[in-house]
């Protein structure tokens, strides 16, 4: 049973990137719910509402997805494929938080539709920051595409 639509799906394997990443969207009152999965293939599952998230409603899509690049099991390019070629996630802001600065990744999210592409900081209070500032953007600043 679902506590109520997801805002922002949290896709990261590191639990220290998740712990910053939630402290500092709580911290700025940013989403009522975040739901964090751990690897590419959860990610999928969860989007596609298959395997472990087979009983979830497809129909409250999350309002942010924020995907790491160097993930397990599925890579979060694939992810990121996937996501922008299904009509009914497509619409659905991307941003990648990644420790990649390489000019290959940056290219080729953007080739695959990402809506923003952000490189973590690596100092506690610079992250925060950053996350407070898309969160903020992307959830109060943004208007979203109107359901088709």
């Amino acid at each position: 049973m679902e506590a109520g639509p997801v805002e922002i799906l949290l896709v990261e394997d590191n639990p220290d990137d998740v712990e910053m990443t939630l402290h500092a969207l709580q911290a700025y009152n940013l989403s009522n719910r975040i739901e964090v999965v751990r690897d590419g293939a959860e990610a999928l599952d969860f989007l596609f509402c298959s395997g472990a998230y087979a009983g979830r409603s497809n129909i409250n899509q999350p309002k942010l997805i924020l995907l790491d690049l160097k993930l397990p099991k599925v890579s979060g390019l694939e992810v990121l494929q996937r996501i922008k070629s299904d009509p009914r996630l497509a619409a659905v802001p991307v941003v990648i938080l990644s420790s990649s600065a390489e000019d290959r990744d940056i290219k080729e999210s953007y080739r695959l539709g990402v809506n923003s592409y952000i490189v973590k900081p690596v100092d506690f209070q610079r992250f925060s920051e950053a996350v407070h500032q898309l969160g903020l953007y992307w959830l109060l600043l943004n208007s979203p595409s109107p359901p088709t």
